[in-house]
């Protein structure tokens, strides 16, 4: 059962990801779906102000000692730094002893990984700071592609929003989905979102590494929707099939198919934002040829269908008659 919450504020707090765990857990819904939380705004100095990330202070009401008795302790958004307050992170250490889930938005898993709490565990944060999350602590089981990852007690998210979906997440595990459900309708969201961050990752097209291919290669960005083979693109080189796969992998990191479909891919994603194109019109103009191949390789890419892409992302606005 979840009665009372603890968030614990470190210098440059994040606001809107603060905002966002005070927003689920902090406010009284008066219903008898969501019962009384107790929420305790915590840091290191009750009473002094400490500098958010955007040039202002917040200033919490409870010292770490209001970590104690706390069912979930969650830690919003903050600064990366090589290290964190000593105190902070025992604190965090004992809570989780005593039982307490442990809940990040965003970098603030980078906390419990100082804290030594995400050794051996699974979890995410935001895609930006997936590598360099991973070199710091090399122990924790990092997936950067989903939303959340709920791990019992350590639940871990992506940046911003997906702390929306974590803590909603939190609520229908501790207090149903009708808890969830109102909350998330006061704010307006969906109570669960499909798919991961994976759909909001940038994803540039790989350059290669030398010049040796680059006409080649920029011949395939033309002609999409041709079908290449590798002894095609061999002679096109004026190399050998072993020569020119060897070089190719050197040079881009990968495979000419597997090359070639991630263009295609990122030519379809293009479409789909900036057209009103069917997906059978986007699978033929991006070389997949049918609409069952497309979801396939777009899937495996982005980590949503095209359609659910294109309900996210179109820039597109349908014009109604009348």
């Amino acid at each position: 059962m979840l009665k009372t919450v603890a968030v614990v504020l470190v210098e440059g707090v994040a606001p809107f990801e603060l905002g966002v765990i005070c927003e689920v857990f902090g406010i009284k819904r008066d219903s008898p779906e969501v019962p009384p939380i107790e929420f305790r705004v915590c840091g290191e100095r009750p009473g002094e102000p400490l500098r958010a990330n955007v040039g202002f202070g917040l200033t919490p009401d409870y010292g770490l000692d209001g970590l104690v008795g706390a069912d979930l302790v969650a830690l919003p958004a903050c600064d990366t730094r090589e290290v964190y307050p000593p105190a902070v992170l025992e604190a965090l250490r004992a809570a989780s002893a005593r039982g307490a889930t442990l809940l990040s938005v965003c970098t603030g898993a980078f906390v419990l990984g100082a804290a030594g709490l995400l050794d051996g565990r699974k979890c995410t944060t935001h895609w930006r700071h997936a590598d360099a999350f991973a070199a710091r602590y090399p122990l924790a089981e990092l997936d950067p592609d989903v939303l959340f990852v709920d791990d019992g007690d350590i639940v871990t998210s992506a940046g911003a929003a997906a702390g929306i979906d974590a803590c909603l997440h939190v609520v229908r595990r501790e207090l149903g989905s009708a808890a969830a459900t109102l909350i998330a309708r006061r704010m307006v969201v969906p109570p669960q979102r499909d798919g991961g961050q994976r759909q909001f990752v940038e994803l540039p097209i790989p350059e290669c590494t030398g010049d040796s291919l680059a006409p080649v290669l920029t011949w395939m960005l033309e002609n999409l929707t041709v079908e290449h083979t590798v002894a095609a693109l061999a002679r096109r080189a004026n190399l050998s099939e072993r020569t020119f796969a060897r070089r190719f992998a050197a040079e881009t990191g990968t495979t000419p198919n597997r090359w070639l479909s991630t263009q295609r891919v990122l030519h379809a994603r293009r479409l789909l934002e900036d057209t009103p194109l069917s997906v059978d019109e986007i699978a033929r103009e991006s070389g997949f040829g049918t609409a069952a191949l497309l979801r396939h390789h777009f899937h495996r890419v982005v980590g949503v269908s095209p359609k659910d892409y294109r309900r996210t992302f179109s820039k597109c606005v349908e014009v109604l008659p009348g």
